[in-house]
């Protein structure tokens, strides 16, 4: 009996080692992003709300209870709801149409026009702002051409510090949002379906109702859910656009900290915004699952075909204005303003960018300001690579609840106030080392934005790789470097390569936290423009223009190398 029980004990003792090795292995591969995620999220954020729900030590609901019900408190609230419902009800009016004439419409350069479009959701929020004002204010073309044509007692379109103005700036930067998530699925519909329901007497628009439309509406939901996100959280574009009285969470809590020193105020609305951010990705992860449920896809470029008929070209036509005129038209602008000086048209306000002068208000020359951003974007990208790599590779080697709550955990960042991270980072860490100051906070709060990305596009393509070729492998005698080299690389290299693009160009933009955590002589791109903005002068909002429309060239760039790397589906938004 023992000698018959020892092989049975051995071969449960040979099932668990395995287990064991695994579960060791995957905590190893966690240390890291979960001290990364603990340092520098969790301990600043509960620093800073802490600190301003129990100034005393003590926890003092009543600070929570007195700015909920402060007046100022619900009227910033509601304006952050209903601007944000209102820019994600445009946004989707605007990009459905556009989504099924870029999907399912040939047409001389749609590939063009489809990489461009997406090109407004990389731009920094910053270099938003400042394209609306130069397309929306005094001197913008538009005032310019209607002076043409009325005369000198034309009208003056100002739109600066509106609502229209804030509204018209998050359909453009959340057009793309649409036309990829909805118009990428649009594409891959089988059109028989719609055809069959024509041939049974369905009309065009009932076909449309009853067939595509139920296949459509979970990313049309989907997509909803998180242009609503980036709208409730605004800040940038908020920040530059907005005027007295239109003020979101976001742009309050940036207040309460650095104007008027009310940390309960800041904390509680940090509170508030938390969990509105957290309700909208558990909506979204919802829709998400819904939205894989089986259905019958194709090729795309077997659903497009030719404009039919006048109806149809109208829509082509009627939408590749619409690109033009709101997506397109801010970034000509910008680059149009870049060029205006107090004499005309000139290049001063370039060259002010590769000069040593620091007589502007940055009080650093402005190249500085481009090398600092470089210099940054490429040291957050490599943290962001090196924690994102490792979370997800942990996630591929095990999927139990640790690997699962670290993933999640790690996406939360992108719903949390900026302001509140970069805050807190001021406030908090000063223990085991003393960071409060330092040049680092600015790459490790970007790579902390940057680090969900990270997983999301390795995550799928390290499950993808079918573990046999692995073994088969090792079998014929490849060590396991040679192994990782021959079989793993050639296939994750592509994904590192995108998910460093998406890093650079986020990190290189980031405005939230670097305009608390950069120091005054170590100015980022954002940062130098916000402040060139805040002073008048021609000379300053040209340099601003200047200097954001190469901020856009340096995003789009990293964006366009991600569509010429990505393969099939890696990588694509």
């Amino acid at each position: 009996m023992t000698l018959a029980a020892r092989p049975a004990g051995t071969r449960r003792g040979s099932r668990r080692r395995p287990r064991t090795r695994r579960w060791l292995a995957t905590a190893g591969l966690l240390v890291l992003p979960v001290v990364f995620l603990g340092w520098f999220f969790a301990w600043p954020v509960t620093a800073i709300v802490w600190q301003g729900l129990a100034p005393e030590g003590d926890l003092e609901l009543g600070v929570l209870g007195r700015a909920v019900t402060d007046p100022g408190v619900r009227s910033v609230a509601w304006f952050t709801l209903w601007q944000a419902v209102v820019s994600t009800s445009l946004t989707l009016l605007v990009a459905l149409p556009g989504a099924y004439t870029l999907s399912r419409q040939r047409f001389r350069g749609r590939g063009v026009l489809q990489a461009a479009v997406t090109v407004p959701f990389v731009l920094p929020t910053v270099v938003v702002g400042s394209a609306f004002l130069a397309l929306l204010g005094p001197r913008s073309p538009i005032n310019a051409a209607l002076v043409a044509v009325l005369g000198d007692e034309a009208p003056a379109l100002d739109l600066r510090r509106t609502v229209t103005a804030i509204l018209l700036a998050h359909v453009f930067f959340n057009y793309a949002v649409v036309v990829r998530t909805v118009g990428g699925l649009w594409s891959m519909l089988d059109p028989r379906l719609e055809d069959a329901a024509r041939v049974l007497g369905a009309s065009r628009w009932r076909a449309f109702r009853e067939v595509t439309w139920p296949l459509l509406r979970p990313a049309v939901a989907a997509s909803a859910a998180i242009v609503f996100l980036f709208t409730f959280t605004s800040f940038g574009v908020v920040l530059i656009l907005g005027g007295p009285g239109r003020a979101t969470i976001e742009v309050e809590i940036h207040r309460a900290t650095t104007q008027l020193l009310d940390l309960p105020l800041a904390s509680t609305l940090a509170l508030l915004q938390l969990a509105a951010v957290l309700a909208a990705l558990a909506v979204y992860g919802r829709l998400t699952r819904r939205a894989q449920v089986q259905q019958r896809l194709v090729a795309s470029h077997t659903t497009q075909r030719r404009p039919q008929g006048r109806g149809e070209r109208a829509l082509l036509a009627a939408n590749l204005v619409v690109i033009v005129g709101l997506v397109l038209s801010p970034l000509a602008v910008l680059v149009e303003r870049s060029l205006v000086t107090a004499e005309g048209y000139g290049l001063d306000n370039w060259r002010r960018l590769l000069t040593d002068d620091t007589s502007t208000v940055l009080a650093v020359p402005a190249a500085d300001a481009v090398r600092n951003s470089l210099l940054f974007g490429v040291s957050a990208t490599l943290v962001a690579l090196v924690i994102g790599t490792l979370a997800a590779s942990a996630a591929t080697l095990d999927r139990g609840r640790l690997t699962g709550l670290v993933d999640r955990a790690l996406m939360v960042p992108l719903g949390t106030s900026a302001v509140t991270v970069g805050f807190g980072f001021l406030i908090a860490l000063d223990r085991p080392l003393d960071l409060r100051g330092s040049p680092l906070l600015v790459p490790l709060a970007q790579a902390l934005i940057a680090t969900p990305f990270v997983v999301r596009t390795l995550l799928p393509v390290l499950r993808s790789i079918d573990r046999r070729l692995r073994e088969a492998a090792a079998v014929l005698g490849a060590r396991p470097l040679r192994v990782w080299r021959e079989i793993d690389l050639p296939i994750v290299g592509r994904a590192l390569l995108v998910a460093a693009g998406f890093s650079f160009a986020i990190a290189v933009g980031e405005f939230g936290a670097t305009v608390f955590v950069a120091r005054a002589n170590l100015p980022t791109m954002p940062v130098a423009i916000f402040r060139l903005l805040g002073r008048p002068g021609v000379a300053n909002f040209g340099q601003a223009m200047a200097m954001s429309t190469l901020l856009a060239a340096i995003t789009a760039t990293a964006l366009l190398a991600i569509d010429r790397l990505r393969v099939g589906q890696i990588g694509r938004f």
